[in-house]
């Protein structure tokens, strides 16, 4: 008789504090099988304050593409596994979206184990609209690819969620400062449900100045968050880049013409190379 296919379930840990575990998770982690973690010798301690001796297995960032074939079997032969990341919900700018997906292709039931998210209780004491949002994680390491891809989210309407850490929190905050402008509303979370949490909101230039003066700010995890564009000034530089595309695309083709009408207006150059995949249609 075929064996049954075990499950991989998908287990939210805390980011700090270790009450905000639910006894859910706790239980899921003591009856798995086997547990995938990031890194075991982190989480060794959140399974040895609960007295959780299942075994585990590392997989982070390096290996998930060879250690996902080797746990999708074993899902496959009927065992259960838990998948955890150092802190918060996995794949959230943490490994596993590559074992999620195979065991999905698999036919394996993946199932979430809900909990604490950094970005998600960022938001959540913010003060900014938070109906919609971009969830962005951690921006590029370097200042001139980290400038170049926050050039691309100036005329972003939504509210923007970034990871940052705390040796690139005052260089990060000065390239936000450079490319959206002093003005910008801003939040900044630091070591959300731990012993120095601290959520500061301010413009991007003072939170800047703020953070740059207080070494005592620098220091642990950050979510940053901005305020969306204007509406209305979004609304006008789209108006101007379709009146440029649609003078553009009679000479070139779609792709260089969006490019071009988008930094011509400052319009988001996918949303004018959709006009022309609209008109195709």
């Amino acid at each position: 008789m075929t064996r049954q296919a075990g499950t991989l379930f998908v287990v939210a840990t805390p980011i700090g504090n270790l009450d905000d575990v639910s006894s859910r998770a706790r239980r899921t982690l003591a009856d798995a099988d086997l547990i995938a973690a990031e890194d075991t010798r982190h989480s060794a301690a959140l399974l040895q304050h609960f007295g959780i001796a299942t075994r585990c297995v590392t997989l982070h960032e390096h290996n998930e593409r060879e250690v996902s074939a080797e746990l999708v079997e074993r899902l496959c032969a009927g065992t259960t596994i838990a998948l955890i990341s150092d802190a918060g919900t996995p794949l959230i700018s943490d490994p596993g979206f590559r074992l999620v997906r195979a065991a999905r292709e698999a036919g394996v039931k993946v199932s979430p184990v809900p909990g604490a998210c950094a970005a998600i209780a960022a938001l959540s004491v913010a003060g900014l609209p938070s109906d919609r949002f971009v969830f962005e994680g951690f921006l590029p390491a370097k200042s001139a690819a980290r400038r170049a891809h926050l050039r691309g989210l100036r005329h972003e309407t939504r509210t923007l969620i970034f990871y940052e850490s705390s040796h690139r929190i005052v260089e990060t905050l000065a390239d936000l400062v450079a490319e959206f402008g002093d003005g910008r509303r801003a939040v900044v979370a630091r070591e959300l449900t731990k012993l120095f949490e601290t959520v500061m909101d301010d413009t991007l230039a003072g939170l800047a100045a703020r953070i740059a003066a207080d070494a005592n700010q620098q220091r642990g995890e950050f979510v940053v968050m901005l305020g969306g564009a204007d509406d209305d000034a979004a609304a006008v530089r789209l108006a101007e880049g379709r009146r440029a595309f649609d003078l553009l695309r009679k000479e070139l083709p779609p792709g260089r013409a969006a490019r071009l009408a988008a930094e011509i207006s400052g319009a988001p150059r996918n949303a004018l190379y959709a006009t022309a995949e609209g008109d195709r249609e």
